[in-house]
């Protein structure tokens, strides 16, 4: 957790996109029900949650393991709810949430945590509820974030616990992440 904290203070966030991502806004863009309760994990600086927010989506968690990120959310969006601003470990996180997103929070995590983040993000889920973000479909790194990883591995891990609605080369990424992201749909079994 401390890595996180120090990275967010040092502002050596390289992953950070200072927007939306292009796929998920598109995905956003067709919900038409701003009421689901959303969980975004290991958001960041959450730019996610800042558009989905000002789309009028009501009930969006973040959570992050570095108060840092939090603080910068509280300064950038002050009329976020802070009931809905989470600092803190998201394998202790508890509720139940209609759709998660994934941006990033997967490749930030060591890989022996995978199963375990599998899990976590299942037993969040409401019945039928959603896993939607995206992937990185590329190798990256061994001894440090961010960990890469390839579709036959995502569906190994996730297939059992999810229906795979999509799992497909992102075709809306920014143009250094064109070809290298998976964008997809887990719905929750």
């Amino acid at each position: 957790m401390q890595y996180w904290q120090d990275r967010y203070l040092q502002n050596s966030t390289g992953w950070d996109l200072g927007a939306v991502s292009p796929p998920l806004k598109a995905y956003f863009d067709q919900l038409s029900n701003k009421d689901y309760k959303i969980l975004i994990p290991g958001a960041g600086n959450a730019y996610e949650a800042e558009y989905l927010h000002k789309v009028g989506a009501t009930s969006v968690f973040v959570a992050d393991w570095a108060q840092q990120a939090i603080d910068n959310i509280k300064k950038r969006i002050p009329c976020f709810p802070d009931s809905q601003l989470l600092a803190q470990d998201f394998f202790k996180l508890e509720g139940s949430f209609d759709l998660i997103v994934e941006q990033t929070f997967f490749c930030a995590l060591p890989p022996q945590l995978r199963k375990e983040y599998v899990d976590k993000m299942h037993d969040l889920l409401a019945p039928n509820g959603k896993l939607v973000g995206l992937l990185f479909q590329v190798p990256l790194n061994q001894n440090h974030p961010p960990f890469g990883g390839d579709k036959a591995e995502y569906l190994s891990l996730f297939e059992s616990k999810f229906e795979i609605i999509t799992l497909d080369t992102a075709h809306n990424s920014i143009e250094s992440r064109q070809e290298n992201e998976l964008f997809f749909i887990f719905k929750a079994k």
